[in-house]
């Protein structure tokens, strides 16, 4: 039977990319590492990874045993938990999923905080507004805006987000404010899109209005155009245009006067953000440690 030190390894290498990236992590040398990995196969009589010279492909087999070796030390680690060893101290990898805007503003900000109180965890964060796939990839969770999770998986909720429409004080003292959704037709708006349209459909629903009711949609138009939120949000705060923006990326900018929301009696899409992890039982130290911080951290801050 594979030592659990041998699964360590196997599952390492697969999140890290490579064999000597996983070494540094664990302290084994690339020689020893492979040395380990090669006496791992052979006592599963089967081919785990397809090596190359510039990267690592798991094998079908593989894929199948990394999944249960990830559930297998999930369960040691809550079995030391459980008897209290380990339970005040999270180590290992840490690897999370993130949309980017949501990223950059709230879960990187909030690791390095994690990575401060828990010296013995490495912290990997991925930025992609990808959906990803948990089990697959080797994520111990993810952020999810809208949407049910997979069943596989277990979810803490974390916000609601919300869509409105700012813009800063200067450009408002130049154009004005609009009263209704109407009038930002006649507004320079700032348009995210990925195929260059320079018309968008905005939608709007009063804020207290029930899920049933149909939304007032209006079409926009404006001569700056990307297919980035970061890039519009920058302009938006240079007074060039109105944006559409979730809440969660401009509360900071709201508070402090340097965007001003418009249509506050409107709001537009609505989604709950999610904290999503493969299972509540069995969960490493390290990721539950993280998920009590980041439900308490979104609690406190909204």
């Amino acid at each position: 039977m594979a030592e659990l030190a041998d699964m360590k390894l196997f599952v390492q290498t697969v999140r890290a990319g490579s064999l000597s990236a996983a070494g540094r992590l664990l302290g084994f040398s690339p020689a020893v590492g492979s040395k380990r990995l090669a006496r791992l196969e052979a006592d599963l009589g089967t081919r785990l990874l397809q090596r190359s010279s510039r990267r690592l492909a798991l094998t079908e087999e593989g894929a199948i045993y990394f999944e249960h070796c990830q559930a297998i030390l999930a369960q040691v680690d809550e079995a030391e938990a459980a008897v209290g060893h380990g339970r005040q101290q999270a180590q290992g990898v840490l690897r999370i999923s993130s949309p980017v805007a949501l990223g950059r503003r709230w879960i990187g900000p909030a690791l390095a905080r994690f990575a401060a109180a828990h010296p013995a965890v490495t912290v990997q964060l991925s930025l992609s507004d990808a959906l990803v796939d948990l089990l697959e990839d080797g994520y111990d969770c993810a952020i999810r805006i809208g949407g049910p999770p997979d069943s596989r998986l277990a979810a803490r909720p974390l916000a609601e987000n919300r869509r409105i429409v700012c813009a800063a004080p200067a450009y408002l003292s130049r154009h004005g404010r609009p009263q209704r959704p109407e009038d930002l037709a006649g507004h320079a708006c700032l348009i995210t899109s990925r195929n260059r349209a320079t018309l968008a459909d905005w939608r709007f629903w009063p804020r207290d209005a029930g899920p049933r009711v149909a939304p007032t949609v209006v079409r926009v138009g404006g001569r700056l155009v990307c297919d980035n939120g970061d890039q519009a949000h920058d302009w938006c705060l240079a007074g060039l245009g109105v944006a559409r923006r979730s809440i969660l990326d401009v509360r900071e900018e709201l508070a402090d006067g340097r965007l001003v929301e418009l249509l506050p009696a409107w709001t537009g899409e609505r989604a709950p953000v999610q904290l999503v992890f493969p299972s509540r039982r069995f969960l490493p130290a390290r990721t539950r440690f993280f998920i009590e911080q980041l439900v308490a951290e979104f609690a406190t801050a909204l």
